[in-house]
């Protein structure tokens, strides 16, 4: 009897695969990590919404999703934006590209190259350094453009200082080699860039990581219940069952 509820269990729409989050220390700082299998769920990227209005916050995409009889099991914010809310880097959504990709350097966190892609497609998710991507131009469904990188083919960006001082509260995602394992992180306390790198690392052995952005950074896991609020964001990732 209870191998055949757990089999019933596992054949309910938003049970299976669902997204895990949970709390992590590592050297001494709090991070909120949500892991997803990028094989089995539905990871999508929302910029606006039927009105071409910019979606902004969480609240306003889960109202959007329940309108088709869907649910967001996790989002977070995913990339750098301008003051419109535009994304700055490129931006690709259900296979329409929004803003094209940016390979220079530049003035900000955005500039400090390496950065990288963030890159979705049917079964697997990858985070490409910009210069690989722009050679490789993989066929994303959804992508979105940011940076730094965290780490890169398992070093840490190269201008990742161990003393830095300059700390904010940090998110970003890293994924496995295979594009199955996707993890998302958002810090608790501030961390430095340096610190936030070797989370990815060292702590969730992950070969590539991706820096979404700081002191906006923003986290909703209803499994966790937890739907941050503030100012409105551009780029969004979500899972949706």
């Amino acid at each position: 009897m209870r191998l055949w509820a757990c089999l019933a269990l596992a054949l309910i729409p938003g049970l299976a695969g669902a997204v895990e989050c949970r709390d992590m220390h590592h050297e001494g700082n709090g991070y909120t990590i949500c892991e997803a299998d990028a094989q089995r769920e539905d990871l999508r990227l929302f910029l606006k919404d039927d009105t071409d209005q910019v979606i902004g916050q969480f609240r306003a995409l889960e109202s959007m999703l329940a309108q088709s009889g869907k649910r967001l099991a996790f989002a977070m914010n995913a990339g750098m934006y301008h003051s419109d809310r535009s994304p700055v880097g490129l931006y690709r959504e259900n296979g329409q590209e929004m803003r094209g990709l940016i390979t220079s350097a530049g003035p900000g966190n955005f500039g400090l190259l390496p950065n990288g892609v963030f890159c979705i497609r049917d079964g697997r998710a990858d985070v490409i350094e910009t210069t690989r991507f722009a050679r490789k131009r993989p066929d994303c469904r959804d992508a979105s453009q940011s940076g730094p990188m965290l780490v890169i083919d398992g070093a840490l960006h190269p201008r990742f200082l161990p003393d830095s001082t300059s700390r904010y509260v940090r998110n970003g995602v890293g994924t496995s080699a295979d594009g199955a394992r996707v993890v998302f992180a958002i810090s608790r306390n501030a961390v430095t860039f340096h610190e936030f790198g070797r989370l990815f690392r060292d702590a969730l052995n992950l070969p590539q990581a991706l820096y979404f952005d700081g002191s906006i950074s923003r986290l909703h896991a209803p499994a966790l219940n937890r739907s941050d609020v503030g100012f409105p964001m551009g780029p969004i990732v979500g899972v949706v069952e």
